[in-house]
């Protein structure tokens, strides 16, 4: 399919959810495209039910608060997010029994970018603290470190053997995630 201004046009709103009463921060897709998660400054976290068309489930951290969120690799029903409130931690959460999985301490700065890798348990994560780290899931400890000479936002590419580091709105910096230190 071409992608025409005219088709864009033809565009319509399929379905409309006011469940926040605050800002939505972030919304991710499942890998499968079965549901999707918000995240908004009210700290709530909705799971949407795609195939359904509905919230399937909505909860809160109030005490942390959620800025962005993202699912895990290859489930639906755990996700990693950035608090907006507390601390610069970014939290492992199953969203089946509402409990912590594992913290990722590390960050002195607000997260500005999330990402989590198409085949296997690595994310990778970037801060206002101009620091770009790599986790693994079942570790708290951070994998690895990288400075990339400013303020970074990232995202891994669809192999996840390279993520790529957008700094300061001047340039995109391309790192092999085996050789990330080099």
């Amino acid at each position: 399919m071409k992608i025409t201004d005219s088709l864009l046009r033809s565009f319509k709103v399929a379905r409309t959810y006011r469940l926040n009463s605050e800002k939505v921060n972030c919304v991710d897709y499942s890998s499968n495209g079965e549901h999707a998660v918000s995240s908004s400054n009210d700290d709530c976290i909705v799971l949407f039910d795609i195939q359904e068309g509905k919230p399937s489930s909505t909860l809160y951290s109030k005490k942390y608060g959620v800025d962005l969120i993202r699912f895990t690799h290859g489930e639906a029903h755990t996700v990693i997010f950035s608090s907006n409130k507390l601390d610069d931690t970014i939290r492992y959460l199953s969203l089946t029994d509402n409990k912590f999985i594992r913290y990722f301490p590390g960050h002195t700065a607000r997260v500005t970018a999330l990402s989590m890798s198409p085949v296997d348990e690595t994310f990778i994560s970037s801060s206002l603290d101009k620091t770009i780290r790599i986790w693994d899931l079942r570790s708290p400890n951070c994998q690895g470190l990288t400075d990339p000479l400013g303020k970074p936002v990232c995202s891994f590419d669809p192999d996840g053997l390279v993520f790529a580091a957008g700094v300061e709105s001047q340039a995109i910096k391309l790192y092999d995630i085996r050789a990330y230190d080099k």
